[in-house]
């Protein structure tokens, strides 16, 4: 399957979700890209935005192969044989600047406002896609200790083995492609996929914040 863009993906994917439109749900994208489709998603269900804000701890011979994750809190999920492949020192030097990095996003996103409570909400978390699946397992993970209602996956494209690990932990993934032959990338999914940068992530957190208000 082939995406235009980001905000095509999040189109096909709020179609998808409508089931959900008029329940007390919030979408929780992770930035910077799953921001795009977060919003579109949001806009389509009448649902509040959110975010994740968790960072890939990259292989150090390949960085795009994530062997692990970090939240701004400080959080980490690791693949554990991969783990046990590296240095510790490297390793946590990686951890401190991949959370300083979260910390960071989360300051300049949100400039200081905390994160609405999903406690007994239905809670749909976004990303453009999915590799490993490392940065979304983690940010299940933490979301789960916040007891939303239901939490719910939607993604374009995951391969099948994430998606099967991704179904043990969340209540239902809605996905769009799940290829047994993954391309390797998540770009490979889409004809455009820019960069999403610092300022479209506060420009469209700022919008949604606004259509909300409105409501």
């Amino acid at each position: 399957m082939q995406f235009r863009d980001r905000i095509d993906a999040g189109a096909q994917l709020a179609k998808k979700l409508l089931v959900y439109a008029g329940e007390d749900t919030v979408v929780v994208a992770l930035p910077r890209g799953g921001v795009v489709l977060g919003v579109v998603i949001a806009h389509e269900l009448g649902a509040s935005l959110d975010l994740a804000i968790v960072r890939k701890i990259g292989h150090p011979v390949s960085p795009e192969y994530a062997i692990g994750a970090v939240t701004d809190r400080g959080e980490t999920l690791f693949n554990e044989e991969e783990r046990q492949r590296v240095s510790p020192e490297w390793l946590s030097g990686v951890i401190a600047r991949e959370r300083t990095e979260a910390r960071r996003r989360r300051e300049t996103y949100l400039k200081g406002r905390e994160r609405a409570s999903i406690e007994g909400k239905t809670v749909i978390v976004v990303d453009d896609g999915v590799a490993t699946g490392m940065t979304l397992l983690l940010a299940i993970r933490e979301l789960k200790t916040q007891k939303p209602k239901r939490l719910i996956v939607a993604v374009p494209v995951v391969p099948r083995d994430t998606a099967a690990r991704i179904r043990e932990v969340a209540d239902e993934l809605v996905a769009l492609d799940e290829p047994l032959h993954y391309r390797g990338a998540v770009g490979a999914y889409y004809d455009d996929f820019t960069q999403v940068t610092d300022e479209e992530v506060v420009l469209l957190l700022e919008k949604s914040r606004q259509r909300v208000q409105k409501a």
